[in-house]
């Protein structure tokens, strides 16, 4: 329904993206909500949210209220009169004033197949727990946490080393098609109630659950190091330096140490490190102050002590 007025909630670039194919498909968005301006960077310059620049470069009306929860968007709510409210990591619990409003209540796009994964991070969840598919799911939200009936659902293989970030760009992609296709075809759309006793929770990352225990299985690593890629990565400590991992592969060998020992370097492979079922080649790397780099490219200007125990 391309006639529906449409409010849309988002902040992220996942959001703009969904927000993005919403205005190729035609649909009749009449003003955007999205998180006030922050400071971002060294020179702490204030920076809009990419849902803001998206709606500004197509001439939508954007607002960025400070709070929604008593009664801050009404006066938005009663001036656009939006038949559905799309909404893609907005950022911000709706008050039930928000979610009863428009007619077709309160269209969420969730990155994950629900009940899977609620929460704030399913992506990095799905690739962290090595899942082999995940997906995209629309849902009329309730007050609860993504606990909304599903609307569709759709879903994603994940590449055995596909990191959280690049699997982020597809699944911007997909999310923007199917919200679409929710928002066309809401009145013929059948809204299932989700089983609340399969959910699983995906809770915000933090940099502490980047540390790499070389105790667990080459598998676990390998999808540690995809999942907390590009932020905040996986890392451990070599002589008391945190050393980044952004990429690794698992090795066919199994090798004998102790876990976390550095077994060797082999050219176009980089470090072969055990743990307790293999081996695992660390490729790219990062010391401290130092940019990203292969291990070969490393080995050029640094040494690395072979047999050395990473912590």
């Amino acid at each position: 329904m391309k006639n529906l007025k449409i409010m849309f909630m988002g902040t992220p670039d996942i959001a703009a993206v969904c927000m993005k194919a919403m205005i190729d498909k035609g649909l009749n968005i009449v003003c955007a909500i999205t998180q006030p301006d922050k400071p971002k960077g060294r020179g702490h310059k204030m920076m809009p949210t990419e849902v803001k620049v998206c709606a500004c470069e197509n001439n939508i009306p954007v607002y960025q209220p400070e709070k929604i929860k008593n009664n801050e968007l009404m006066p938005l709510l009663q001036e656009y009169k939006p038949d559905i409210i799309a909404v893609v990591a907005y950022g911000k619990i709706l008050p039930s004033y928000v979610l009863d409003f428009p007619k077709y209540g309160c269209v969420n796009m969730h990155a994950s197949l629900l009940p899977k994964y609620r929460g704030a991070a399913p992506i990095q969840w799905s690739v962290i727990n090595g899942e082999e598919y995940t997906g995209v799911t629309t849902m009329l939200m309730a007050e609860g946490l993504d606990t909304g009936d599903m609307l569709l659902q759709k879903k994603i293989k994940i590449g055995e080393y596909e990191t959280s970030e690049q699997l982020f760009d597809r699944m911007a992609v997909l999310g923007g098609e199917v919200l679409c296709e929710t928002i066309e075809n809401i009145e013929n759309i059948k809204p299932i109630p989700q089983n609340h006793n399969e959910y699983t929770y995906a809770p915000m990352i933090s940099k502490e659950m980047g540390k790499i225990d070389w105790s667990m299985g080459k598998k676990k690593i390998s999808k540690l190091i995809c999942g907390m890629n590009s932020w905040p990565l996986a890392y451990t400590e070599y002589k008391g330096e945190i050393v980044k991992i952004i990429s690794a592969k698992i090795s066919d060998e199994t090798p004998t140490g102790e876990n976390g020992q550095i077994i060797r370097h082999e050219k176009g492979k980089g470090l072969l490190v055990k743990c307790s079922d293999g081996g695992i080649w660390l490729e790219v790397i990062q010391f401290p102050a130092k940019k990203k780099m292969h291990v070969d490219e490393y080995l050029l200007g640094h040494t690395l002590e072979m047999g050395e125990i990473l912590q």
